[in-house]
């Protein structure tokens, strides 16, 4: 079948689905973008091309499409897609940034699709190793509720263990407890082994004994192997034809064939506009200079069982650790001849002091040392290669001893990853960056735990679209990426950099916008203070004024969002007695809690708003009276202290570029158009936006930020 067939058969799957869904309205935005899906995905060539014997290059294709609001973006590209793929014989990748969308996607909208679509399909959630429980380690703690012998298993960190020895008993009863009832209810079938499903999903301290995890992980050698729940949900993967992912596990098993190979898939990448931002976290590394007690419990269990196991390599091992060892306190005390009066000068209720080393060049005293901790690091590595092999080879020829023999693999694997990130941090360090290259961002950071000093080197490149070239498109053939938020100022050239998709010629856009009426349906307010926001404390005061006398007037329910802990701090001692119980702030209570007490407020007829940051200013679907006022107590620009974007600015500006006209304002422009999508998201919703930032209206970056804006109905208020 040709591409056109193909699409026009993938468009008539998506009409089906659409005239069979009862009350559907047709909506010509969503019918628009399924045509830019199935154009998309029908043209892109799948699988193995051997240029060599003659075959054509493969064709890549890649859509980046904006859908507003209302548009009903998951149906618009699951039905084509999924009915693309049943007719390649391929399969769908779907990655989003949240889990309350793929909870949507695999609970609500696939499920109502397979009920709709004429030939079956199966799909399945992808999730990252951590969320599920290893058996073995969850049996080994049941019964003391820490590793039943410290020197055999070593489940914690080092850091840990201070911790562990304050623990009060009846915390440690009640750890214990907890270890044995999670065992229990795994054995009687009563629970999946998946955190997420939890009745109460524990605290990520709790948890991470019992994690599986790739590095100590036997596989089909581990004699719990029938029972792993993690290994149960990949045959599920293997089975489905549509596979639900996020963007961090997406990113972290590049090459790794945990999901489907990306030559051979159709990608979507929806909430896209998170993905820079996570292939910056993702390709960020860092090293604790100070603890390194680890170091020698790695060699020792190297040397033990690659002796057993007659492994030639383990001769250099008690080299490699000491020189590791010596060179990494050598570079903890370079680090504070250098930095230390700047590190000890900031305040520590901030969090780690951090310095940042200018445009990426190390001082030459921290080069050498670097250079052998990179050299000692590979040589270990290489060793511990060669005992994972032996031991691998022996579990094959030896399986009634594989018990044994994935105990003293985990023994290794539980410390190998923290060599590998030390390897990975000294390289990146030393990258030298030629003239007019990017640099890496490159800091150190100090903190206090408890009477110990700890130092630690971070690195990161500072382009994710660079990171995304290089790692992602290069596999990918056919792929959507999608959000509410994908263009910036009205354009969608800053995400296409952010992405790595710029002037890239397989690459295409797509704007559809939004099915509301914005202008009847909402008004925003510019409600100016007289204080220049850029003065903190005299914006803070003046805001919370007009916002008490703002939400003071709220009948149903409404969201407040600001831009630091401290600004909300001051609002909510701002509260008077009688408006106290009317708001529900951020972090006073689970998330899931203080939605439904909004929603039981609201529904009962009484008002209710919501103190929130960030995180609740996207991704939160409040329809009709239980969002009728958004407040946006200031623009939200990004913090200026965080060292991937200072290193970032410095660099723009040593080009002759500005950083705050080509990076911060469309930055802000998609986070504030992501804060004001939470007015509207029916086409019977009236909502009003209050912004107490005067720049919005008063300075020209302020014009573009509103250009990026729904088109409400512009109301100024001069101050009160």
């Amino acid at each position: 079948m040709s591409s056109p067939e193909w699409a026009a058969q993938a468009l008539q799957s998506f009409d089906a689905v659409v005239s069979a869904t009862p009350g559907f309205r047709s909506r010509p935005g969503q019918r628009l973008m399924a045509e830019q899906v199935a154009r998309t995905f029908s043209s892109a060539t799948l699988g193995k091309v051997d240029e060599e014997s003659g075959e054509a290059a493969p064709t890549r294709s890649i859509a980046v499409i904006q859908a507003g609001t209302g548009v009903g973006k998951s149906l618009a590209y699951c039905a084509p897609a999924i009915a693309l793929a049943l007719s390649r014989g391929t399969r769908v990748l779907i990655s989003t940034a949240t889990v309350a969308l793929q909870e949507q996607l695999v609970n609500k909208d696939l499920p109502a699709l397979a009920a709709l679509m004429p030939q079956p399909f199966k799909f399945a959630l992808a999730k990252g190793r951590g969320r599920y429980v290893c058996k073995l380690k969850l049996d080994r703690l049941a019964g003391t509720g820490e590793a039943e012998e410290e020197g055999e298993d070593d489940l914690f960190a080092e850091e840990e263990a201070a911790a562990r020895a304050k623990r009060p008993r009846h915390e440690t009863e009640a750890r214990m407890q907890f270890y044995s009832t999670m065992a229990q209810t795994l054995s009687k079938g009563a629970w999946d082994g998946d955190r997420d499903s939890l009745d109460t999903p524990p605290e990520p301290e709790v948890w991470s004994p019992v994690a599986a995890e790739g590095a100590s992980c036997t596989g089909k050698h581990c004699p719990a192997f029938s029972q792993c729940t993690y290994y149960d949900k990949r045959k599920e993967l293997v089975g489905a034809q549509v596979i639900v992912a996020n963007h961090d596990l997406l990113l972290s098993s590049l090459g790794a064939r945990v999901l489907p190979e990306l030559d051979n898939c159709l990608l979507v990448l929806d909430e896209a506009h998170h993905l820079p931002a996570t292939a910056l976290d993702q390709f960020a590394c860092s090293m604790d200079l100070s603890r390194i007690t680890w170091i020698e419990r790695l060699s020792s269990r190297g040397l033990r069982i690659g002796a057993l196991l007659e492994v030639e390599e383990i001769a250099d091992i008690p080299k490699h650790s000491a020189q590791l060892r010596q060179t990494l306190q050598d570079l903890a005390r370079i680090v504070m001849e250098v930095y230390g009066a700047q590190l000890k000068s900031q305040p520590s209720a901030w969090g780690p002091a951090r310095v940042r080393v200018p445009r990426g060049e190390l001082p030459e005293q921290l080069i050498a040392p670097l250079g052998l901790l990179a050299a000692s690091a590979e040589g270990f590595l290489d060793a511990l290669r060669a005992i994972s092999k032996a031991l691998r080879a022996e579990m094959r020829d030896k399986p009634d001893e594989a018990k044994r023999l994935s105990t003293l693999y985990a023994q290794i694997g539980m410390l190998a990853p923290r060599l590998e990130e030390l390897h990975a941090t000294a390289q990146l360090l030393l990258q030298d960056a030629p003239e007019g290259a990017v640099p890496a961002a490159k800091w150190f950071t100090l903190e206090v735990d408890g009477d110990f000093i700890v130092v630690k080197a971070h690195a990161s490149p500072i382009l994710p679209g660079t990171t995304l070239r290089n790692h992602l498109w290069s596999a990918v053939r056919g792929a959507v990426l999608t959000s509410a938020t994908l263009t910036s100022c009205g354009h969608f050239d800053f995400f296409l950099r952010e992405a790595g998709l710029h002037g890239d010629e397989a690459t295409t856009t797509l704007e559809v916008p939004s099915p509301f009426n914005y202008a009847a349906q909402g008004t925003l307010i510019a409600a100016e203070t007289r204080a220049d926001p850029k003065n903190a404390a005299q914006f803070t005061a003046e805001m919370v004024e007009a916002l008490l006398h703002d939400i003071a007037r709220v009948e149903y329910g409404a969201l407040v969002l600001f831009t630091s802990r401290e600004q909300m701090r001051q609002a909510v001692d701002a509260l008077p007695t009688a408006m106290r119980s009317v708001v529900l702030v951020q972090n006073a209570l689970p998330r899931t809690q203080l939605l439904r007490r909004h929603r039981e407020r609201v529904e009962n007829g009484e008002p209710s708003v919501i103190f929130g940051m960030q995180s609740f200013g996207e991704g939160l679907d409040l329809p009709g009276r239980l969002c009728e006022s958004v407040f946006i107590t200031k623009l939200p620009f990004a913090p200026p202290d965080d060292p991937v974007g200072e290193a970032r600015a410095e660099w723009l500006r040593a080009v002759g570029r500005d950083p705050f006209s080509e990076l911060v304002v469309p930055a802000t422009a998609i986070r504030l158009a992501q804060w004001v999508g939470r007015a509207i998201r029916t086409e019977e919703d009236m909502a009003h936006v209050y912004c107490y930032d005067k720049r919005l209206t008063r300075t020209s970056y302020g014009q573009r930020l509103l250009k990026g804006l729904p088109p409400f109905a512009l109301e100024q208020r001069a101050p009160l």
